[in-house]
């Protein structure tokens, strides 16, 4: 199964490409879409739906698991990544590619096995489980990748048989 794992923004938007198959996880890319600050906002939507477009074009994944929102104290920056992430739903919608939410305590409980663990556990353990050699940076990119590996274990749980592993 091929996921694309997205930790969504409008600054930074980080995503991560991953296979598991048998079991196992084969990072296939990982890293980040920026936009500039002083970009007019709306551009900044056409910049990250492209980059998007691009990453489902290239990869053809089986699916885009992405982080579900939480509110926070700044409800301009809610508001702004609420509209990123429509356009990245929308871009996967498109391309025909079906959408999985996860909560922050979902990543961190799949990941680690702790919904109460540190951001540093959930890096170490996103590396381990990826066999690569250092911590995926940025941090955002290793979110997304975190996501990926959440969902591949939430649809092995609930479609044992169903989906190749």
């Amino acid at each position: 199964m091929r996921i694309v794992g997205i930790d969504p923004g409008y600054a930074i938007v980080g995503f991560g490409v991953v296979e598991f198959t048998n079991n196992a996880f084969t990072p296939l890319e990982f890293g980040v879409s920026l936009t500039q600050a002083h970009t007019d906002f709306n551009e900044r939507l056409v910049s990250i739906y492209d980059d998007i477009s691009f990453l489902l074009d290239k990869y053809n994944p089986d699916c885009l698991a992405i982080e579900r929102l939480y509110f926070n104290t700044n409800q301009k920056t809610a508001i702004n990544v609420a509209q990123a992430r429509g356009v990245l739903l929308l871009a996967a919608k498109q391309k025909r590619v079906e959408i999985f939410e996860y909560t922050p305590l979902q990543v961190k409980q799949a990941v680690t096995g702790h919904g109460t663990a540190q951001k540093h556990q959930v890096m170490e353990m996103t590396r381990r489980l990826l066999h690569l050699s250092d911590v995926p940076k940025p941090d955002d990119a290793a979110d997304a990748l975190a996501i990926a590996i959440c969902h591949a274990y939430n649809a092995k749980r609930a479609n044992l048989g169903k989906m190749r592993f």
